[in-house]
């Protein structure tokens, strides 16, 4: 089947690099002249573990390529995947600017019957609203439908996730049409439920705003913890032995970041209030993740007293581990913030400095968790990347000026640092 994917960040890499592995022919389009020329030069825009070799596969073997042509991509193609960005704007409802643009010149390139997919995640309704745009914008009066079918990628996971998904939801307006996507993922051999067109867009909001609110809570708890004197990663663990509750995303820290759950739930509270529903949870659940840096910079302040020249080395920037993706990153508050207080920076992360760079292009660099500790007045850990959960407590110690530990991730036990001689203070512990 050919097959059509508008957008190569990465629901759209990812996504389209699968349906090539899976015996498709994919064409991938962007309209970043660069992005394109990367791709076919065999160098990714995105980091994400194992992309690179299953794109390089593919490339060779000449089920997937790269275009900014657009009609080029839609032509002869059965199914376009719209794969776009689908970005906040400043009340916090998603901005659908890309999705239409890409509407438009799909209805401008459609030639013959094609199923037009959302696979960006957006909000209610939007549907209808691609099918309205295409209707307005076609220049032949050729037949196609809209599907949704949301994505569940994990970054840092996403090509595992995409080739052994959980779930795979069609929201499709008829059997017939939902059969065809059918037909494309079957390989994959998943569980595939079929909805409506609104639901299908409702569980991918739904989905992301849960999972925020069991960090947000989990979170809350660890706050408590700290005025009790319990350790929240026991709390955690009994929590995960019920089925009920489940283990994954009760892993306190510095809240949630990245593309999706910051924005989603952001998108879902909005859609609430334009149908007057109530909102004091979805409140409760973005206040608590804003307050995360701003709580645990005052446990810094309480124990530095005087930020202003104090070296601090940063590990970790990225928004989570196995990824450069610095969109939400917590670290870009911390560095803010202790800057603007007169501290001096060194930060390290495995894969997110390039893009870190483009953000804070005015602190110091280094190349490895060592030398960011090398005559630092203390560490902060704002990223769990697994390289530094083995770090050499005794060699960190003859480096650093004060052994003094920052961990906002819990990576480690709580007496391991401390049998160093560190002082070593974590979340919810």
């Amino acid at each position: 089947m050919k097959v059509c994917v508008i957008g190569t960040g990465y629901v759209g890499l990812v996504t389209g690099t699968t349906f090539a592995d899976l015996g498709n022919e994919v064409v991938c389009v962007d309209k970043i002249p660069e992005k394109i020329q990367m791709l076919n030069s065999g160098k990714m825009p995105i980091y994400e573990p194992g992309l690179e070799e299953m794109v390089k596969r593919n490339t060779e073997e000449g089920r997937l390529t790269f275009t900014e042509d657009l009609h080029q991509g839609v032509t002869g193609a059965k199914v376009v995947f719209i794969a776009v960005g689908t970005p906040p704007d400043e009340t916090g409802a998603t901005d659908l600017s890309f999705v239409e643009a890409a509407a438009k010149e799909i209805a401008a390139a459609l030639e013959d019957y094609t199923i037009i997919v959302n696979k960006s995640t957006v909000p209610v309704g939007t549907g209808e609203f691609v099918r309205h745009v295409i209707e307005a914008n076609r220049r032949r009066n050729v037949p196609f439908d809209v599907v949704s079918n949301p994505e569940f990628l994990k970054e840092g996971t996403a090509v595992k996730d995409s080739q052994n998904p959980e779930r795979i939801v069609i929201g499709a307006p008829n059997q017939s049409v939902a059969m065809a996507l059918l037909e494309l993922y079957a390989p994959l051999e998943a569980p595939m439920l079929i909805t409506d067109i609104a639901s299908a867009e409702m569980i991918k909001y739904a989905s992301n705003s849960f999972l925020a609110t069991k960090i947000s809570f989990i979170n809350t708890i660890a706050n408590i913890c700290e005025k009790v004197g319990a350790d929240v990663t026991q709390v955690a663990k009994g929590m995960g032995y019920d089925s009920r509750i489940g283990r994954d995303f009760l892993m306190a820290g510095l809240g949630y970041g990245g593309s999706c759950f910051p924005k989603d739930t952001l998108s879902l509270r909005h859609k609430a209030m334009e149908c007057g529903e109530c909102t004091d949870l979805f409140d409760a659940v973005i206040k608590t993740n804003e307050t995360r840096v701003s709580r645990f910079l005052g446990r810094i302040e309480d124990r530095m007293v005087e930020l202003k020249d104090k070296q601090i080395g940063i590990l970790g920037l990225a928004f989570k581990p196995n990824t450069d993706d610095m969109r939400e990153a917590k670290s870009v508050e911390f560095i803010k913030y202790l800057v603007g207080k007169g501290a001096k920076i060194k930060a390290y992360d495995p894969v997110a400095t390039e893009n870190c760079k483009k953000i804070l292009p005015d602190i110091q660099y280094v190349r490895n968790a060592y030398e960011t500790a090398d005559g630092s007045d203390m560490l902060l850990i704002v990223t769990e990347w697994n390289e530094f959960k083995l770090l050499d407590f005794e060699k960190l110690r003859t480096l650093l000026k004060s052994p003094i530990i920052f961990d906002g991730r819990n990576i480690w036990t709580m007496d391991k640092p401390k049998r160093f001689g560190f002082e070593y203070y974590s979340i919810g512990r």
